[in-house]
């Protein structure tokens, strides 16, 4: 007998949980009726699929793989139903990951765009640092990400945009008397701060500090751009900025002074990452455009 999708369900609700009683009560079902339907997928599978312990249920090795095998059956059962209910018309959801140094920048402006072309697909999005993207996507929690491509190997990507980066400093910092672009040397021996090290503009900033001979804040990594933005206004260190958000807290107030860096280390690509092709190709292709779109549209402003 093999595991029934109710059976995956409570298994990818454990999994999420780390707790039976947890996971049973988001299910509104009894805690040893929830154990007796895992004994019984265990045994018709095979395995063991959680460790039970003082600390909670943990997937085994194995157990890890049937979790995330169990996340796209339970994804595309969903999508069948929506399909049927649609009559075909390309609907269902799709699972989105994105930076959050990027999404809020393109997301609303494109999922208008790709809403009008696909009025029934449900746009499921939720942001993370770029290593819990790179293992959502390969769990299959997200269906694509907007990320950084050379974050998530071994993956088909559709660039989106190619972002400078600015160094942020207070209005009264010497920095802050010239406008043009400036080069590490001249940002020199100063405090960089910056976003906690699961995110990949962490180490492009640790590539800045090493070329200027400056110093990455040990004191404070900022859990958002807007967090080190505000910290670098009250001159506490030089805050690097890539340039969708730089146009934006350009708009703030003269509180900072942003001037794009000249350096190899000072640009990021933005795409749309998916694993395989398939039938969500459409989507993926139609959701890349949006989001070029809107990029272009407001790096052309900052240019």
């Amino acid at each position: 007998m093999r595991p029934t999708l109710r059976q995956l369900q409570y298994i990818v609700t454990v999994a999420d949980t780390g707790r039976f009683g947890l996971a049973a009560e988001i299910l509104g079902v009894s805690q040893p009726s929830l154990s007796a339907q895992l004994a019984e997928a265990e045994a018709s599978l095979g395995a063991r699929l959680f460790e039970r312990g003082r600390g909670g249920a943990n997937p085994t090795p194995i157990g890890k793989e049937v979790v995330r095998r169990a996340r796209r059956l339970l994804a595309d059962m969903e999508d069948l139903r929506a399909v049927s209910r649609a009559g075909g018309a390309m609907p269902g959801r799709l699972r989105l990951g994105v930076l959050p140094t990027v999404g809020p920048y393109l997301l609303p402006e494109a999922t208008r765009a790709l809403h009008a072309s696909y009025p029934d697909l449900r746009l499921m999005v939720r942001e993370e640092a770029t290593r819990e993207l790179e293992e959502g996507l390969g769990s299959g929690r997200f269906d694509m990400v907007l990320s950084t491509p050379e974050d998530h190997p071994g993956t088909i990507s559709l660039p989106v945009a190619e972002e400078a980066l600015y160094a942020a400093v207070a209005a009264d910092d010497p920095l802050a008397r010239g406008s043009g672009p400036v080069r590490p040397a001249e940002i020199g021996a100063r405090l960089f701060l910056t976003l906690g090290s699961n995110h990949r503009l962490a180490r492009m900033v640790a590539a800045l500090a090493a070329e200027a001979g400056g110093l990455i804040s040990e004191e404070y990594e900022g859990t958002s751009l807007d967090a080190i933005r505000s910290m670098a206004a009250t001159g506490a260190g030089v805050a690097i900025l890539p340039s969708l958000y730089a146009l934006d807290a350009a708009k703030r107030g003269p509180d900072i002074m942003l001037r794009r860096i000249v350096s190899h280390h000072a640009r990021r690509t933005i795409a749309l990452v998916t694993r395989v092709r398939g039938d969500r190709q459409p989507e993926f292709e139609a959701l890349a455009a949006a989001l070029a779109e809107v990029a272009q549209g407001r790096l052309a402003q900052s240019a």
